[in-house]
Formats: structure tokens, C-alpha cells, sequence
């Protein structure tokens, strides 16, 4: 009968407009519902909007209808629209005493509000003052707050009330405050750095509730640091034993399974501490062994726990057993209809073969199923299961499989990704040097210039390299059926530009070594890529060069050198092309064709590209030059180290010394800024804007032109007068007073900051499932012939990897000594150019701005020069570099473990035996973070020209000029393809 007063009651309040909502409120609400387009939809928004705009504010509202105004504006929030006229009605909301306003005012500011909104600062006081209520709902509700709105600067404003409540006897109360504490956490890891061991208290709450969420932060702590809670395994591992044993409430149960959240989430601690930790992994064995043989599988919830169980067992040290249990649960994943347990099963079975690599072969029948599945995203990852299960016996099958679903596909982001993945396990597992060619040509005809530079160069080495067997033959049968094949493939209508890099280089290289083709067969071959690509400046310039190694090669080898009339005419026409490069390519190999066996054998020698070559880093051969130029009067050379005592101009004592060096250029490092002590000045009378106050010019003389001055109007008058902008306020910007010193020795630092978010996600789809069985009781007639050869393909041969090491590759004499010579321009053009570090710049710490002290104000001209005083601005031997740090001490032992005894599922706290498992050791945590501020500057080393006489200067720089060439002749780029 009650039950019927009431539905009766709630009708009643429905037809009058229902639920404390007025007619007119559920009458937007349909109309929005019922639109037709989204036109319709904005029209009758922006109708809505119109009509709030308008009554909210109206004087004396009763609190009643303003909350349904509130709500109104978070409807029309949600619907996309802006509704920030009412956004302080919505702040002034959350200051009525009445309950139900004051959580309808928050709900509406957490939903309208940002962090770093300019109202904020509006609330702090209301949430201060919320949350030392007596009430526990608002306390709630300015804990939900507190999460959503409080920023890094206002943390410290409600940090003490926040902790205060950890102790509140609502156990709502203490789960919110630690929701609180991991957002402070996440936004400013310092302001409670201190307060770590609240977490490990709270882990023995007599509420499962405020256990479970004190369990987010401790995964993100562990996560950073494992090491210093292994104490806590034995702790986890109870709480987990527990939870499986259901000894928590009814209420906590999810589709019958015992707090599955907090299963998963113990699941995921545990496979972090365990990780590479023996002892920590033999405490774990025992629970997850239950979990497997408790779980029901019937849910998805059950196969989520299943599947956390598999990834910790990948993850901590092996068992025989839980490896046996895991492959058993992957069986049912893979044996199922549903694609979204497919994908698990395969995802589980790619986490296991790391482990034991015979489990795959056990569901080789599934993974081929997979495999053909129409599913795209399931397809993706059996691919990723059989990159990590390829091996030498089945890297062919697997390999052509890649590049056909490469073909097929038109996500140029993952076709990149298939593309490295092919060539990584061609480099890795080929049977021969045909199929590795064979394989590398369709994967660069395919992919075109998706394909990274890296692997290009990759290829060229390897080529050169050859496959580290220490056998020239094989070498070069790799490099003749390279060459071979490039031939063949070089007469394609359109090849991708990176792959063209690779023919034309491989072509220079090796295109007549073996005799096979003759000089102009293959000269004739790289003047129509040149032709072809004629709009491409690199593909031509690859050509080039090419074209200048085999005419090298051909005169060092004294045959004759029969240049072809397309080649001909090709120079001729690079030589005035508008690119310098081409152009210097173009005379460079005119100059080459024109010289003698000796000289082309001493520049470009035979298969030279991994060799070293000595280098003279004192460039003794310019003695003569420097002597000579030491005779007519040049400087000489100051060394670094004997440089590094003038970097302060202190150092200079006297005005000799000084006109001296201001005659050269200085290259040197500027000295760092020393810190300024402000000290008070009293105030001084303030010169007119139009009044002219005689500056003396320097007591020295000085050569460098004042590009920064700029004389007045009156420096043609006999007393040399100049306009003196001291005290003078400016016309824009804030209204203060500045000097000339002031100006000329302040300056700003910038600091630049950036973050990168990478958001991984991975889509399922539902598609045609297969009804394929593969239980092993049930005869096997059905299976098709083709996918019993395909699966002996796949999982045939022995079970180890054969990964054939990368570092067995010939290499190179000149990768041992990197640090110490130079490698020729030949071997630079072919190095990968993931060997370069690049090292952080240590940045200046910007000054304080909230330094409001007023500058110095002098009434006469500096003595000495503004100009030579920023010289000592930037000295490397003053930089203020600290270095340190403390050691935050180990926890002690917080948890000993006592023998359970006589617990029932029914008492009022289930997790009472945790505490009386874990005796508890308050204790802090205190880890200190060091910043190590410091600054390098390094002085540029003064360059020495080179050259011949004035005279034969001038003439050879007139000429050059006509051709629009550099004399010098030499150019980078040239050269990183002139020799490989």
C-alpha cells in the first residue's frame, strides 16, 4: 500500500511538472528531444538562452526557481552551448545555508568551471568553510569540489582541512579527502610530499571503500618507485586473499564477484613489485592461483580479473604452474565467438611467449583464424603476436603475410609501422641474400616514402658492410643480385624518392664491380632517373654522383671512357641549373672526368666506403700559409685554453691593453650576470622632458660605431649637448620611470616548457565470427590442407628464437675508434643518423619578478662604456651550479603478519582482520628533490682562412661569380654522396 501512495505522489508531482521541475522545463526537454535537426536544436537553445538571460536577472527570485535556472544552464552547457552569463549565480549558489541549493551550486560550478577560471578565487573561502561543517554531505560536496577545482596555487589554502578529515568518522568523508590528496598529488607532487604515509595508513581502514581508493595512489607511487614498498607485498597480497575469499559485505559484489575493481587493481600492484623479484613473486603464487580456479568466466567482468591475472603473471617471476593455468584461460579467450575475447586471448598470448614460446604452438589453429578474420583490429593484433613469435623457420611466411596486409590498407601511420616491422625481421632472420633484396624492394615500392630515411641508410650499410661472415663471396653475391635487381626495377614508371636514394648509391658503388654490366649500360639507366625525375633535386643529385663514381672507377681501372651524349647533355644542363648543389655537382664532375689514374685513385678509391681514413686535426699541411701570413703581419692563433683567461675584461688593467683588443673580433663567451644587492636611494628631482643635460663622452677612445644611439637634434651644437632620457616617463605601457644604466643592464630570461601527451587507443569492432573449434577431443577432418601448411609454416622448426644478432654484421674499422677520427665522407653518407646525442642546454633560471625594487638612478654618464660592460655578462667560470640531494630513508617493516583465526563474512568490518594482521608504524616519507641549475657556454674557435695570393684570389672570385659556383668547390651535401 505504501509502495502505491508512492507511485500515486510521484505521478501527481509529473503532470504538475515533476520533481520539483516546472512544467515549462520538461516541455525544453521534450521539444529538444524531438527535434529534427540540429538547427531545429539550436534554435530552440539559443530561444532558451535568450529567455534566461533575461530572467536571471530579475530581482527577487525565489531560491526555488533559481536553482531551476542553474539546472537550465548546465542543460544548455551539456547541449554545447555558453552559458557563462550565469556563472557567478552559480558561484553565489554554492553560499546558501540550504542543502540542497548549496550541492545544486557546486554540481553547476565543477560542470561550468576550470581550474584556472577567474572565479575560482570566488569559492576558496566557501570551501574552506564547507569543509569544517558538521554536516557531512556538504563536506562531501566541497570535497567533490576541491577535486574538480582547486589548482596548484590554491592547494595550500585547503591542504590542512583536507588532512584533517582523513580521521572523520563518515567513511564517504575519508574516501573523498584521499580522492583529494592523489588530485593534489597529480598536480603538485611536492606540496605533499610529505604526506605519503597517509596512504599506507589509510591502506588498513576498517571501510573497503576508502581501502579501495587509497589503493589509485599507491599504484601511481609504485609505479614510480617499486622499490620502496616491497614492504607492502605481504600486505597486498592479504587484502587480495581476503577479497577472493569474500569476506567483504554483499554490497561490494559485481555480477556476483567479489569487488572485481579492487581485485584488478591489487592485480596490477602486484605485477609491478613482482617484476624481477623472486621473493616477492613466491608471496603471490598462492592468491593467483585461486583467483584462476575461483573466477567465473561467464562475465565480462570475470574474463577482465582473468586477463589482469594473465598480465601479472607474465610480469612476475615464472611459475610452471600459473603458466599452465594462463595458457588454459587463453584457450577459452581464443576458442570463443566474441571478437572482444579474441583480441584478449591473442593480446595475453603475445604477453606469454616471452616466457614460454611453446604456448603459441598449442593455438596455432586460433591464431590463423585470427589472422583471416575480416575484424581489421583483431587482424592488427595477431600481426603483432606474430612479429614476437618469428624465427628463422617461418620469418618468409610471416614477412609476405605483413606486406600483403601493407598493400591492402590505406592508414599510412600503420602501414609505416608494418614497413620497419618487415625490414627489422629481414635484417634479422633472412635465409638468403636474394629474399632480403627481393623483400626490401617491395617493402620500398609499396610503402614509398613512408618508409623512415633510417632504413635506407640501413640498407646502404648493410650492403656495403655485408652480412658478417667474414666471406667476400657471399658479399659479394649480396651485392651483385642487389644491383641485379635494382636494374630491373629501375625502369618503373614512379618509384618512391627514398627508394631511388638507395638504387642510385647501391648503382655508383657496385654497378660494374662484377663485371656483368658494362659502364654505359648502367651510366645510360642513371641519366634517365635523372630525367625521369627531373623535379626532384635530390633523386638528380644521387644520380650525379653516382654517374661521377663509375667514371672514377672506370679510369682507375685504365679502361676507356666512353661518355654517353644523354649524359653529355645532362651536365651541361645541371651546370646552369639554379641549384648551387646540382650546379657544383656538375663542374665537380667535369673536373673528375678530366683527371689522371693516380689522382682518381687517391680521392676515390674502389669499395672504400667502410674504410677509415687518417686525419689530420692540426691541418699541418697550412704551415706554409700560416708562416707566411705570420710574416705580413696576421694575428696568431690563440688557443682555447690560453683564451679562457680573457674572458673576464677585469683582466684588462690599462687603456693599451684595451684599444688593443677592441681592433679584432672577440670570440670569446660573455660573463654570466653577478647578483645585484638592491639598496634604497632617496628620490631624486625629476629632469622635464624637454630640458637637455650635457653628457661627457668616454675618457677613451673608441672604434665601434654606436648602432644603438641615436643623436639628437641638438650634437651639432659647440657644447656637444646631448638629450637625457633619465627619469623620464613613458607614454606607453605602465607608468614608471627608467634610466640608461638601468636599461642597458637588465635582462630577461626565457624559459620554454613542453609537454606531450601520447594517448594510445585501440579500437574493437564487431564482425562475421568464425565457428571454428579447436578442442582436440573432436576430430580434426574439417581443418583444411591449406591452413595445416600455413600453420606448419607459422609454427614449425624448433620452438627457440633464432635471432640472428644484429651486431654480427661486418663493421666497420672506423666504429671503434668514433670518438677519436673522422670517418670518410663515404662512410658518413651511408651512417644512421640515431648516433647523434643531442645534450639538454641548461637554462638560466629566470629573475624574480615579484622583485619590485626601484633601480638606481644616477645623475652623470657612466664613466666607462655600457657596450664594453656587457662583454662580462656571460662567463661560464661564474655560474652558480648546485648539486645534491638527501636520501629519503627506507620505511621501516609497517605490516607484520599474524595467523588468522575465527573470521566470518558477517561482521560489521570485514577488513578488521587486516589490521590485526598488520601492526602499523607511523612513519614519513620525506624524498627532497634537488634542481640543479647550471649553465656551459662554450667560445667559438676562431676560423683560419686559406688561400692563395690576393691576386690569384681576385681573379678566381670574378670568374666564379660568372658561373655562380663556390670557389672553394666543396660542399657537404656533395660529398656525403660523393663518397657513400
Amino acid at each position: 500500500m505504501e509502495q502505491l501512495k508512492t507511485i500515486g505522489r510521484e505521478l501527481a508531482m509529473g503532470s504538475q511538472g515533476g520533481f520539483g521541475q516546472s512544467k515549462e522545463f520538461l516541455d525544453l526537454v521534450k521539444s529538444i528531444g524531438e527535434a529534427r535537426s540540429k538547427a531545429e536544436e539550436d534554435r530552440i537553445v539559443l530561444r532558451e538562452i535568450e529567455s534566461l538571460k533575461r530572467r536571471i536577472v530579475e530581482p527577487g527570485i525565489p531560491k526555488r526557481k533559481m536553482k531551476e535556472y542553474i539546472i537550465r544552464l548546465v542543460y544548455v552547457e551539456m547541449l554545447g552551448h555558453d552559458a557563462s552569463f550565469g556563472y557567478i549565480h552559480a558561484v553565489k549558489m554554492t553560499h546558501d545555508d540550504n542543502l540542497v541549493l548549496k550541492r545544486t551550486g557546486y554540481l553547476a560550478v565543477t560542470l561550468f568551471l576550470n581550474e584556472d577560471h577567474d572565479l575560482i578565487i570566488l569559492i576558496v573561502n566557501t570551501i574552506q568553510k564547507d569543509l569544517k561543517s558538521d554536516n557531512y554531505l556538504v563536506v562531501c560536496a566541497a570535497l567533490n569540489a576541491v577535486c574538480k577545482l582547486i589548482n596548484e596555487e590554491t592547494i595550500p589554502a585547503v591542504l590542512p582541512q583536507v588532512v584533517e578529515l582523513l580521521g572523520h568518522s563518515k567513511e564517504a568523508v575519508r574516501k573523498k579527502a584521499i580522492m583529494a590528496l592523489h588530485r593534489f598529488y597529480h598536480k603538485s607532487p611536492s606540496s605533499v610530499s610529505h604526506l605519503l604515509s597517509n596512504f599506507r595508513k589509510k591502506l588498513c581502514d576498517s571501510d573497503p571503500g576508502v581501502m579501495g581508493a587509497t589503493l589509485c595512489p599507491l599504484f601511481d607511487l609504485i609505479t614510480i618507485d617499486a622499490n620502496s614498498y616491497k614492504d607492502l607485498v605481504v600486505s597486498f597480497v592479504s587484502i587480495l586473499k581476503q577479497v577472493a575469499e569474500r569476506r567483504l559485505p554483499k554490497v561490494y559484489d559485481y555480477h556476483q564477484l567479489p569487488a572485481p575493481f579492487i581485485q584488478i587493481r591489487l592485480l596490477k600492484i602486484l605485477a609491478l613489485l613482482g617484476s624481477g623479484d623472486k621473493q616477492a613473486s613466491e608471496h603471490m603464487y598462492t592468491v593467483v592461483g585461486d583467483i584462476f580456479g575461483k573466477c567465473d568466466s561467464s562475465s565480462n567482468i570475470g574474463n577482465a580479473v582473468l586477463y589482469e591475472c594473465i598480465c601479472c603473471v607474465s610480469s612476475i617471476h615464472p611459475n610452471p604452474k600459473l603458466l599452465e593455468a594462463a595458457a588454459d584461460v587463453i584457450a577459452r579467450f581464443l576458442k570463443s565467438d566474441s571478437h572482444n575475447l579474441k583480441y584478449m586471448g591473442i593480446d595475453a598470448l603475445g604477453r606469454l611467449i616471452k616466457l614460454s614460446p611453446e604456448i603459441a604452438e598449442q593455438h596455432q589453429l586460433a591464431v590463423i583464424d585470427c589472422l583471416e578474420d575480416p575484424d581489421d583490429t583483431l587482424k592488427r593484433k595477431t600481426f603483432e603476436l606474430l612479429y614476437k613469435m618469428t624465427k628463422s623457420s617461418n620469418v618468409e611466411v610471416i614477412v609476405d603475410r605483413m606486406i600483403d596486409y601493407m598493400i591492402s590498407i590505406n592508414d599510412n601511420h600503420y602501414k609505416t609501422e608494418i614497413a620497419s616491422r618487415c625490414v627489422e625481421l629481414a635484417e634479422q632472420f633472412a635465409p638468403s641474400n636474394h629474399w632480403f633484396i627481393q623483400t626490401m624492394n617491395k617493402v620500398f615500392e609499396h610503402a614509398g616514402d613512408l618508409v623512415n630515411i633510417k632504413v635506407a641508410h640501413n640498407l646502404m650499410r648493410l650492403i656495403a658492410e655485408g652480412f658478417g661472415e667474414d666471406d667476400d663471396t657471399a658479399d659479394s653475391q649480396l651485392r651483385s643480385s642487389a644491383v641485379e635487381s635494382y636494374l630491373h626495377i629501375i625502369g618503373e614508371p614512379k618509384l618512391p624518392s627514398v627508394f631511388l636514394h638507395v638504387i642510385c648509391w647501391v648503382l655508383g658503388e657496385y654497378g660494374t664491380a662484377d663485371g656483368k654490366f658494362s659502364a654505359s649500360y648502367v651510366t645510360g639507366k642513371l641519366c634517365d632517373v635523372a630525367e625521369s625525375y627531373s623535379s626532384d633535386e635530390t633523386v638528380k643529385a644521387y644520380a650525379v654522383t653516382a654517374l661521377m663514381k663509375i667514371y672514377a672507377f672506370e679510369i682507375a681501372a685504365g679502361r676507356k671512357l666512353d661518355i654517353l651524349p644523354e649524359c653529355q647533355s645532362l651536365i651541361e644542363e645541371l651546370s646552369a641549373s639554379h641549384s648551387t648543389d646540382l650546379q657544383q655537382r656538375a663542374y665537380e664532375l667535369q673536373a673528375v672526368i678530366g683527371l689522371d689514374v693516380r689522382a682518381i685513385g687517391s680521392i676515390m678509391p674502389s669499395d672504400a666506403s667502410c674504410e677509415d681514413i687518417e686525419v689530420d686535426k692540426c691541418l699541418s699541411f697550412l704551415d706554409g700559409y700560416v708562416q707566411q701570413s705570420l710574416e705580413k703581419g696576421a694575428q696568431p692563433y690563440i688557443p682555447e685554453n690560453e683564451r679562457s683567461g680573457m674572458v673576464n675584461i677585469s683582466n684588462f688593467r690599462n687603456q693599451d691593453q684595451l684599444e688593443v683588443a677592441s681592433h679584432g673580433l672577440r670570440f670569446e663567451a660573455y660573463e654570466l650576470p653577478k647578483p645585484s644587492v638592491q639598496s634604497w636611494t632617496p628620490p631624486m628631482s625629476v629632469a622635464s622632458s624637454t630640458e637637455l643635460v650635457p653628457v661627457p663622452e668616454p675618457s677613451y677612445y673608441r672604434e665601434t660605431p654606436q648602432t644603438a644611439s641615436v643623436p639628437s637634434s641638438s650634437d651639432t651644437g659647440p657644447s656637444g649637448l646631448k638629450l637625457r632620457l633619465d627619469g623620464v616617463q613613458k607614454k606607453w605601457g605602465r607608468p614608471t620611470y627608467s634610466s640608461s644604466s638601468a636599461s642597458t643592464s637588465n635582462s630577461s630570461s626565457l624559459k620554454a616548457v613542453n609537454g606531450v601527451t601520447q594517448v594510445d587507443g585501440v579500437s574493437t569492432g564487431n564482425s562475421k565470427t568464425h565457428e571454428t573449434s579447436y578442442d582436440s577431443r573432436r576430430p580434426q577432418v574439417e581443418i583444411s590442407e591449406e591452413k595445416q601448411k600455413l600453420a606448419a609454416s607459422l609454427f614449425g622448426g624448433s620452438s627457440k628464437t633464432e635471432r640472428r644478432s644484429s651486431t654480427g654484421h661486418k663493421v666497420a674499422k672506423a666504429s671503434s675508434h668514433a670518438a677519436e677520427k673522422l670517418h670518410t665522407p663515404k662512410s658518413t653518407a651511408i651512417s644512421s643518423a640515431d648516433n647523434a646525442v643531442e645534450k639538454p642546454n641548461l637554462v638560466q633560471p629566470p629573475p624574480d619578478l615579484l622583485d619590485l625594487g626601484e633601480p638606481i638612478v644616477t645623475s652623470s654618464a657612466p664613466s666607462v662604456d655600457p657596450f664594453r660592460q656587457l662583454e662580462g655578462l656571460l662567463d661560464a667560470t661564474q655560474v652558480p651550479g648546485t648539486l645534491g640531494g638527501t636520501k629519503a630513508p627506507d620505511f621501516m617493516a609497517l605490516y607484520a603478519e599474524t595467523p588468522a583465526s575465527g573470521q566470518s563474512a558477517g561482521v560489521s568490518h570485514p577488513l578488521s582482520l587486516i589490521r590485526d594482521e598488520i601492526n602499523l608504524v607511523p612513519g614519513l616519507s620525506n624524498a627532497s628533490s634537488n634542481t640543479v641549475h647550471g649553465g656551459a657556454t662554450a667560445a667559438n674557435p676562431s676560423q683560419i682562412s686559406k688561400g692563395p695570393n690576393v691576386k690569384d684570389a681576385l681573379e678566381k672570385d670574378a670568374l666564379v661569380r660568372q658561373m655562380g659556383v663556390t670557389p672553394s668547390g666543396q660542399n657537404p651535401n656533395l660529398f656525403k654522396d660523393l663518397f657513400g
